[in-house]
């Protein structure tokens, strides 16, 4: 399968309510800038202290704490513990599909390392991937499962997962190709919302990271 044939569009007819996006908390690796994948590094204790701030702004005003949400966790242990801390573990179920992309050889690297390794002091992940990892048509199929569940839960839907997935989600909700993501920084413990303006796919929040500020 091609990368071009595995970018189809997903459907647009507003059959549901948001998509709440939640990034873990800070691991060792994150805070390095290490491409964590697979490696199912812990958060650090202040990633822990921000997944609880995250849930005290869940479960206030609008969110109100997503009571009817269909919840959903990566199974690496830093979404996981992230979506525990912040009150709804006891709701998720894990699911594959919200892994990060697998790094293959550059898991655990730094971008400037990976320019090093690459030879290539252009390399951008979103337009030339990875080397030995997972493709960006696979990673851009899974996106696709994930927005296409979210689009039959009744209500709301929210999912704890890692920055590259959750952007790669993001770009396919707004029907936008794979490569969309490198516009969508996000930042640990961020909370973002996908829904819908005038019929049409929008994003309603994103990168909000309001409650962590002066409290760490």
């Amino acid at each position: 399968m091609t990368e071009k044939a595995a970018e189809q569009p997903v459907s647009t007819t507003p059959q549901s309510g948001r998509l709440v996006l939640v990034r873990h908390g800070e691991t060792p690796w994150s805070q390095a800038g290490r491409h964590t994948g697979r490696t199912d590094v812990p958060l650090l204790g202040r990633g822990r202290r921000m997944a609880e701030l995250l849930g005290e702004r869940l479960r206030t005003a609008p969110f109100d704490g997503l009571v009817d949400a269909e919840v959903r966790t990566s199974p690496l242990s830093r979404a996981a513990e992230t979506c525990a801390v912040a009150g709804f573990g006891d709701r998720a179920s894990s699911w594959d599909a919200l892994m990060e992309w697998d790094y293959g050889s550059y898991e655990g690297l730094t971008t400037p390392q990976i320019k090093e390794a690459a030879g290539d002091e252009g390399w951008l992940i979103w337009r030339d991937g990875v080397a030995g990892g997972e493709s960006r048509a696979a990673l851009s199929a899974r996106a696709d499962e994930v927005v296409d569940w979210a689009r039959t839960v009744p209500g709301d839907a929210l999912v704890f997962a890692h920055g590259h997935v959750l952007r790669t989600i993001a770009a396919r909700w707004l029907g936008e190709e794979l490569s969309f993501g490198a516009r969508l920084r996000l930042s640990p413990a961020s909370l973002s919302v996908l829904g819908w303006s005038y019929g049409q796919p929008a994003l309603e929040r994103w990168n909000d990271t309001g409650h962590l500020d002066g409290r760490l």
